[in-house]
């Protein structure tokens, strides 16, 4: 009955939805990964510090398989008895963000897990040789122990569960691992996998690159004899396939903070406007530098727009309508870099966005210190003073934009 009633599984069963997070973290700035959201099911649910180490997850496909012989004693064919056969190299799936762009996600298939059911209790099956002792019976049920002492190249965990009729176990995979196979001792007349239980490994792209929001892909595996998930020639799944939905959500931070009274700059000569009035040594240049805090996991770009524009720059004008050019330049943290990689020191913002259209974070940004630069040149320093006024103003708006592209 147990048998028929899982053969009427839908395929939809057979369909598993991961889904991993990126969203900065002011506690861990370095971590600049995705966090796996999916709870394990099986083997990592039930023994996580087997899994976590390795970054190992497991989930359950609830797929029948039915042996559709008997498992003779002592076959020499490995396909003829118990054995399992994954994907177990790395795979790339291409993932593709709603805008249309596409990133690489890779994932494995790091460990295999059954729950194997006979019909005859087991100490019947190893003819009472182990008495009523069930671990033993199903130890020498198989060549080299019980099911729980993988096979090489696959690896035990130390751990299983056991009933007459039933063992659980599980084998960690290494990469391209090929076949794993045990040998019976005995006649085993019946045999089936109630379900099986899968590990996969994840190789996520570095979202720091990424824009924000959700990137969509999806990876098939076929299931049966001489497929992606092999259990051999006798072993017949009641499903052929095993789909993998991955959805990557990146949320990213950009914030810019300006201490109070930042957003008014007044200009000023090297040492104050003193040694012009007391000693009439006319200043050579006006600046400010004005500091700014800066939040920031993702790729971004920088605009100036202005009241007054000069060229490619802001400008700064007095009541009788002259104007002189305001030159603006930027200095970002440590961790984020010019589209070339450069740090960026003193990089001149432009009206057109000119050499500031990417900025790239090698960490998350957390709090970090930046510069504006303001300033007038000594040439138009000059025009300002044989003007005779005495205030130029000018509004510059300064963007920090992370549509980028």
């Amino acid at each position: 009955m147990l048998m028929a009633g899982l053969a009427t599984l839908p395929a939809s069963a057979a369909v598993k939805e991961i889904e991993a997070l990126f969203r900065p973290d002011s506690a861990n700035p370095q971590s600049n990964e995705f966090i796996n959201q999916t709870p394990s099911e099986g083997f990592c649910l039930q023994l996580p510090h087997q899994c976590k180490p390795e970054g190992l997850f497991t989930l359950i496909a609830p797929i029948v398989f039915n042996a559709k012989d008997p498992i003779r004693a002592f076959h020499t064919d490995p396909r003829q008895g118990g054995m399992a056969k994954v994907p177990s190299h790395w795979q790339r799936i291409v993932v593709t963000h709603e805008s249309g762009d596409t990133e690489v996600l890779e994932v494995r298939i790091a460990g295999i897990g059954h729950e194997s059911g006979l019909f005859t209790p087991v100490t019947e099956i190893v003819e009472k040789q182990a008495g009523d002792d069930l671990s033993l019976a199903w130890s020498i049920l198989w060549t080299g122990g019980s099911w729980r002492e993988a096979p090489a190249p696959c690896l035990g965990v130390g751990s299983a569960t056991v009933g007459p009729y039933g063992y659980n176990s599980f084998w960690k995979v290494p990469v391209n691992a090929g076949v794993c196979a045990k040998q019976a001792r005995f006649l085993i007349p019946a045999f089936y996998f109630r379900y099986f239980v899968y590990g996969y490994q994840l190789r996520t792209p570095n979202p720091l690159a990424m824009k924000s929001g959700r990137y969509h892909g999806s990876i098939e595996y076929t299931v049966g004899p001489g497929m992606d998930f092999d259990m051999g020639d006798l072993m017949i799944p009641n499903d052929n396939l095993l789909q993998l939905n991955f959805t990557l959500t990146v949320e990213h931070m950009l914030k810019v903070e300006i201490p109070p009274g930042g957003n008014k700059v007044e200009l000023t000569p090297e040492g104050g406007w003193q040694a012009w009035l007391n000693q009439a040594r006319k200043p050579t240049r006006l600046f400010r530098d004005q500091t700014f805090n800066l939040w920031t996991s993702s790729q971004f770009k920088m605009q100036m727009q202005c009241q007054y524009t000069v060229g490619d720059t802001c400008g700064i004008r007095e009541s009788g309508g002259v104007v002189v050019p305001l030159q603006v330049a930027v200095t970002l943290p440590t961790g984020l870099t010019s589209a070339g990689g450069r740090p960026v020191v003193r990089q001149p913002l432009r009206v057109s966005g000119e050499g500031t259209g990417l900025f790239e974070p090698g960490i998350y940004i957390d709090r970090k210190p930046g510069v504006l630069h303001f300033g007038v040149d000594q040439v138009d320093v000059e025009r300002m003073l044989s003007s005779g006024a005495s205030t130029y103003k000018g509004t510059v708006t300064v963007i920090w934009d992370s549509e980028v592209g």
